[in-house]
């Protein structure tokens, strides 16, 4: 029969009773020491066979590369359209066209990403952002041309929200049927950009998610590289610290143009900010110049686009430097190229 406890005794002492606690016998000692003693080993075989040497191991994540948003170069059409005017839609139509027409650049059922600057919480007669009605207009003839879908985005060093709305951006995309796309903390993928300066770094996700690129950026002086033009608009898919970047910014520009080939380039020089860029703020800082730029060569756009900010080649080395490593002609003369004048008496 097994062993039990036994029950507690009482005592009588005097008037009280004294509670006498059982007394464990020599076996019943040992069983239960062994009892303890077998749990004891059990749990540590358990962390023993659960123990690797190795650190825990944290998901990895891919590292994605940008693709080549660019179309064909063809000797039919001019890499190089320069189109003054009154009207901004009028002028985009006339530049696409003499391009060889949205057609040529989009596909029916595509999804295009518009990259406008909308870096500034700023309205837009104050020019530090791309005009609205360039981004419209441009968003517009891409629904024309059978896109999918328009998306709209910058990553903007002001409040997003406020940056958007303010420029009038927003609300001249969503008019025309876009999509402003926001970029939060999740939005960002590692990406190789491959560059002598810029590496691994993060990129807006939607850059990785479209079949064209197109790139609006507007002309403004800029207090470290000299000028903010195609180029430079680039700095607007980057997440992260990318102020660290003006250690080197004309290096970091070219890696930049270099990782992003778009599909084609739109330079809005209808206001320019000559003035205390990239931010500026007032209106005595800009000038109406009703002019817009397009073409497929983002070294000779910017190099054009210098004489609205009494700037030569000579003065910005970025230029020389892109032309170096092969992403265009800083002598845009040596192109194809043709002026418009369309709508009336332009700036």
């Amino acid at each position: 029969m097994a062993e039990t406890e036994p029950a507690p005794q009482a005592r009588r002492s005097g008037s009280r009773i004294r509670q006498v606690e059982p007394v464990w016998s020599r076996r019943r000692f040992l069983q239960e020491t062994g009892l303890t003693t077998a749990m004891a080993v059990g749990l540590g075989l358990v962390g023993y066979w659960a123990y690797s040497p190795e650190a825990v191991r944290q998901k990895r994540q891919e590292i994605l590369t940008l693709k080549d948003f660019r179309v064909a170069a063809t000797s039919l059409h001019p890499a190089l359209v320069v189109v003054r005017g009154a009207v901004v839609e009028t002028m985009v139509r006339e530049a696409v066209a003499a391009l060889g027409g949205m057609g040529r650049f989009i596909q029916k059922g595509d999804t295009v990403l518009l990259k406008p600057n909308v870096g500034w919480d700023r309205q837009p007669e104050q020019a530090a952002n791309t005009s609205p009605e360039v981004v419209a207009a441009v968003a517009k003839v891409c629904r024309e041309a059978g896109a999918g879908a328009v998306w709209v985005t910058d990553c903007s060093i002001n409040d997003p929200h406020r940056s958007f709305a303010r420029s009038g951006i927003e609300s001249a995309a969503q008019q025309v049927g876009a999509v402003v796309k926001l970029p939060g903390g999740d939005d960002f993928r590692q990406t190789n950009l491959q560059g002598t300066v810029l590496k691994v770094w993060p990129v807006a996700r939607f850059f990785h998610q479209v079949d064209k690129v197109i790139n609006l950026p507007v002309v403004k002086q800029h207090s470290l590289s000299g000028c903010t033009l195609a180029m430079k608009n680039w700095y607007g898919i980057l997440g992260g610290q990318r102020n660290q970047l003006h250690q080197n910014i004309h290096t970091s520009i070219v890696d930049l143009a270099a990782a992003l080939r778009p599909t084609l380039t739109i330079v809005d020089a209808t206001r320019v900010l000559k003035r205390n860029g990239p931010s500026g703020g007032s209106l005595d800082d800009v000038a109406q110049e009703n002019t817009l730029l397009a073409g497929l060569d983002e070294v000779a756009l910017d190099s054009y686009a210098l004489r609205f900010l009494e700037l030569n080649v000579a003065q910005v080395p970025y230029l020389a430097m892109a032309e170096t490593r092969g992403l265009g002609k800083t002598d845009w003369r040596t192109l194809q190229w043709v002026e418009r004048q369309v709508g009336g008496a332009g700036g």
